[in-house]
C-alpha cells in the first residue's frame, strides 16, 4: 500500500542517519541538526514518528555510542471519510429548451438539463400512461426517464450519470429488470389502472401544445418537472375555451409540439394577440357559440340607397338595435352590424371610367369608429361596375386591418366591357373573388386577426360562375348572402334553389329583407325557419 510503504521509508532513512551520525568523532561532528529526508508529495500520509539519538555532550567519553533501536511503528490503518450527502436538487435554467425528438429523448434532455445526480429515478415505458400516472401518484424524488422501444445506450448513459441509488419502475417485467438493469438497485411497483395525471396548462407561465391525446400524459409528466403546462388539442386553435385561450395568451412561452397542423402556428398568433369579434370569440359561427348577424344596408349620403343612411351614426346605432329584436329567439347571440356600401354602382363611367363611384374613407371611418365603440360589425360592401373586386377592396384596406371590419362583393353591379348597369345581371367568376379571398385571408394571418366575414351577394345561379370553386379558408367565414327581392314565395323558392346545389355545405348562408320590395317584409320567425337557417340578416 502506498500510505504503508512511506511511514517505513521514513523510518528507515531516519535510523540510517543517526547511525551514520554517531560514529564520527565529536570534534569532527558537523554542526547542526539530523537531516531529515523530505515527504513525497503525492503521498500526503501521517508524519512517522521515530526515537532521535541525541547528540554527544562535553562530558561524553569518545567511544562509540551505541545506537538505541528505533521504536516500531505501528502500521497505519487507512480510515475512508464518510463521503459527503450528494446534493441532487434540481436546478431549472431559465433557458431551458428541449428538442421534443421523442418522449424519451426529451425526458433525457430534461434529466440532463436540471439534475446533476439523482437519490431515485423513475422509470416507465413511454407509451404507458397507467405507469407513468402510477409513478407521479407515488411521487419520484428525482427524474422521471421514458424509456423507448428498449433500453438504449443514451437512457443508460443518463442513468449511469445520475449514478441512483434506487429506480422505481412502473410497467415493466421482472425478467427485463433483472437483464436491464442488473448494475442498479431497483423497487417495481405496480401500475394502478386508476391512477390519473392530467395535462393542465393552466396555471404555467411556459405551455406546451400537441393534438395527441395519448401523449396528454406523458408530456404533462415531463413539463411538470420544468413546471411547463400542458394543453392537448384538437381541430381549431381559435375554437378554444376562453379559459384555455387565456391561459395561453398569458404564458411567457408557448411551443407547438407533436402533431399539430400548419395553420396552428399562425392560428396560435390569433390567440395570443386576444383580439376577438365584437360580442366575443375568434371564429364567426363557432360551434360553441351561436352568433347571429343582424344588418342595416345602405350609404351614408342618404336613405336613397338603404336604411343605414336615413338617419345619423347615433341614431342608427340606436335603429339597428331594435331591428335586430326577435332574431335571437333560436338561442342566439345577434351581433349588430352596419353593411356600408363602399363603392356604389353608377349609371355614368366617371373619371375612370368603370361606372363606380368609390367614397371616400373620411365618410366611411367615423361609422367604423362608432361600430368599434359599440361592440358592433362592419360590413364594406363593393359594387365595381368595370373595376375588380380586388383593386376596390385594396382602397379600404386600413378598415380591412381591424378586427371589426368584413367585407361583401356585390356581383349584381360587376359588370363586363362594354356593358352598362340597368341592362343586365352581373356577374363573376370565381377565379376573381378568389384573388380577395387569398389577400384577405393574408391580411388576416398579417395582424393575426380573428376570422373575417366575407360574403358573396347572390339571387341567381348565372351570378357567381363556378361557384364550387369559390375557396373558403380557415381565415375566413365566407357566406353567401340571398339578397333577391318580391314575394315572400319567390324568395323562399330562390333560397331553395341556391342552397340546394352540392357545394352548398361550402358556404354559410344570409338572407336580405326589403321594407319596400318584399310583399311581405318577413318576420324573425319566417326567416328562421328556412334550411339551413340564415346566420346573417340585412335589412334594406
Amino acid at each position: 500500500m502506498p500510505g504503508r510503504f512511506v511511514v517505513l521509508l521514513a523510518v528507515l532513512l531516519l535510523v540510517s542517519s543517526c547511525a551514520e551520525s554517531s560514529a564520527d568523532p565529536p570534534d569532527s561532528q558537523p554542526t547542526g541538526a539530523v537531516e531529515t529526508p523530505a515527504p513525497l508529495e503525492s503521498s500526503p500520509t501521517p508524519a512517522a514518528t521515530a526515537t532521535l539519538v541525541p547528540e554527544p555532550t562535553a562530558t561524553s567519553e569518545a567511544t562509540p555510542t551505541a545506537v538505541p533501536a528505533a521504536t516500531a511503528v505501528p502500521e497505519a490503518t487507512p480510515t475512508a471519510a464518510p463521503e459527503p450527502e450528494r446534493d441532487c436538487s434540481p436546478s431549472i435554467p431559465d433557458d431551458l429548451q428541449v428538442s421534443h425528438a421523442s418522449l424519451a429523448v426529451t425526458s433525457i434532455e430534461i434529466s440532463q438539463a436540471i439534475y446533476d445526480c439523482a437519490h431515485e429515478v423513475g422509470l416507465a415505458f413511454a407509451d404507458d400512461p397507467a405507469a407513468i400516472s402510477t409513478l407521479m401518484s407515488r411521487g419520484i424524488q428525482g427524474p422521471l426517464l421514458l424509456v423507448g422501444p428498449w433500453f438504449d445506450i443514451p437512457m443508460m448513459g443518463e442513468l449511469g450519470r445520475l449514478a441512483p441509488e434506487r429506480i422505481v419502475t412502473a410497467g415493466f417485467d421482472a425478467q427485463v429488470l433483472r437483464y436491464a438493469l442488473a448494475d442498479f438497485a431497483f423497487e417495481p411497483i405496480a401500475v394502478n389502472q386508476q391512477a390519473a395525471f392530467s395535462p393542465d396548462g393552466l396555471s404555467g407561465s411556459r405551455v406546451w401544445l400537441a393534438d395527441n391525446a395519448e401523449l396528454g400524459v406523458p408530456l404533462a409528466a415531463l413539463g411538470h418537472q420544468i413546471g411547463v403546462g400542458v394543453f392537448v388539442l384538437s381541430g381549431d386553435l381559435r375554437a378554444l375555451s376562453p379559459e384555455t385561450r387565456n391561459a395561453i395568451s398569458n404564458a411567457s412561452e408557448v411551443e407547438l409540439l407533436f402533431g399539430l397542423s400548419d395553420a396552428a402556428a399562425w392560428q396560435l398568433e390569433v390567440v395570443r394577440r386576444g383580439d376577438q369579434i365584437p360580442g366575443g370569440g375568434l371564429l364567426m359561427f363557432d360551434a360553441g357559440f351561436d352568433r347571429r348577424l343582424v344588418a342595416m344596408y345602405g350609404h351614408p349620403s342618404g336613405p336613397g340607397l338603404g336604411v343605414l343612411g336615413e338617419q345619423g351614426p347615433e341614431e342608427g346605432v340606436e335603429r339597428l338595435r331594435s331591428i335586430a329584436e326577435g332574431y335571437d329567439a333560436d338561442g342566439s347571440v345577434v351581433l349588430p352590424t352596419l353593411e356600408i356600401i363602399a363603392t356604389v354602382a353608377s349609371a355614368g363611367a366617371g373619371e375612370d371610367g368603370d361606372y363606380s363611384a368609390e367614397t371616400a374613407r373620411d365618410v366611411i371611418r367615423p361609422w367604423v369608429e362608432l361600430a368599434a365603440a359599440n361592440d358592433m360589425y362592419v360590413v364594406l360592401d363593393l359594387q365595381p361596375g368595370r373595376s375588380d373586386y380586388l383593386s376596390q377592396a385594396r382602397i379600404y384596406e386600413e378598415f380591412l386591418r381591424l378586427p371589426h371590419v368584413g367585407l361583401a362583393l356585390d356581383p349584381e353591379w360587376r359588370l363586363k366591357p362594354g356593358e352598362v348597369h340597368m341592362r343586365q345581371i352581373g356577374t363573376v367568376d370565381a377565379a376573381e373573388i378568389n384573388h380577395v379571398v387569398r389577400w384577405l385571408a393574408g391580411i388576416v394571418r398579417e395582424e393575426a386577426l380573428p376570422q373575417k366575414l366575407l360574403i358573396l351577394h347572390q339571387f341567381q345561379l348565372q351570378m357567381i360562375t363556378n361557384r364550387h370553386l369559390v375557396e373558403t379558408p380557415p381565415e375566413l367565414a365566407v357566406l353567401i348572402h340571398m339578397d333577391g327581392q318580391g314575394p315572400l314565395q319567390a324568395k323562399y323558392d330562390t333560397w331553395n334553389l341556391l342552397t340546394s346545389r352540392r357545394d352548398a355545405d361550402q358556404f354559410y348562408w344570409g338572407w336580405k329583407n326589403f321594407y319596400d320590395e318584399d310583399i311581405p317584409t318577413a318576420t324573425p320567425e319566417q326567416v328562421l325557419k328556412v334550411t339551413p337557417v340564415p346566420l346573417f340578416v340585412s335589412f334594406q
